[in-house]
């Protein structure tokens, strides 16, 4: 089980250093791989009378493609979106900017997409919260083709390209796509059928196993290999309960999750030291090399 850590987005700050020796502490330390979440603008709770979502507009997100770009000249490490929310988004520039990223890596993106949640987002982005299902599906079929193919020409119900294409292309062609969300039973059937892994927001347990049972049963009918799906856990790694860090490490390494991502955010740590700090606690936690 490969083990990374979540990049603190809206905590680290605005201090470049800060976002470099947070990167390198991660490597050195032995993780394996940063994931980073996304959003592109907040909701103001004062316009939007009721709000309850989990960000908004004095929530502090690094724009997560210019991140990632940072992040590969400062580390070595496989870099992950968790998730981008891809239908709010131009589908050939998030495939050029990825194509962009895998490159300077060398090879070592991990493309995590989802719809969303926040019609606020896509009001501003200028596209439809309600089909943002339904489109994601050609956005995919587009990406691929874009980093596989030298040239497209390709007409969907909300794309058409005549004859162009990305260069420089990606080194992994094509780039790994994971899925985030699957709440719902259309959502974990589109992960079996299009993804290549699933960052799941369910907890080991019987409500995992079901859904993983979907989302193989999806890859098995569409002529897939299910095994060849990755899981993705979540656990936090804020606290200072090491056995219990522990637990929940082993539970997703039993529910057979190929990635484990450690969160420190929203554990009240203050600085950036705090969370590099909570990060070796969990890594000799969980056993990491």
């Amino acid at each position: 089980m490969q083990v990374g850590a979540v990049f603190p987005q809206n905590e680290i700050g605005t201090d470049p250093g800060g976002v470099r020796a947070y990167a390198e502490a991660v490597e050195s330390i032995g993780y394996r791989h940063i994931l980073a979440y996304d959003h592109v603008l907040g909701a103001d709770p004062a316009v939007h009378a009721g709000w309850s979502g989990p960000y908004d507009v004095h929530s502090d997100f690094h724009e997560i493609m210019v991140l990632l770009g940072y992040l590969a000249g400062v580390c070595s490490l496989e870099l992950a979106t968790g998730i981008v929310i891809l239908p709010q988004r131009q589908t050939v520039l998030v495939a050029k900017q990825a194509s962009a990223v895998d490159v300077l890596t060398g090879g070592r993106l991990r493309l995590g997409v989802g719809l969303g949640w926040n019609p606020v987002e896509y009001e501003a982005l200028g596209e439809n919260f309600h089909d943002r299902g339904r489109r994601v599906e050609e956005q995919i079929e587009l990406m691929r083709l874009l980093w596989t193919e030298e040239s497209v020409s390709y007409e969907g119900r909300w794309h058409k390209l005549t004859g162009a294409g990305l260069s420089p292309m990606p080194v992994q062609r094509p780039i790994p796509l994971w899925f985030g969300g699957g709440g719902s039973e259309r959502a974990l059937e589109r992960i079996g059928r299009l993804g290549d892994g699933w960052m799941p927001q369910h907890r080991p347990g019987e409500e995992l196993d079901r859904a993983l049972g979907v989302v193989r049963a999806a890859a098995r009918q569409a002529g897939r290999d299910p095994g060849a799906l990755g899981v993705e856990g979540r656990i936090e790694g804020g606290h200072k309960d090491v056995d219990r860090i522990a637990h929940h490490a082993r539970k997703w390494s039993e529910a057979g999750a190929s990635h484990l991502s450690v969160s420190t955010m929203y554990a009240g740590l203050e600085s950036v030291d705090g969370h590099i700090e909570a990060l070796r606690r969990t890594a000799e936690a969980v056993g990491l090399d």
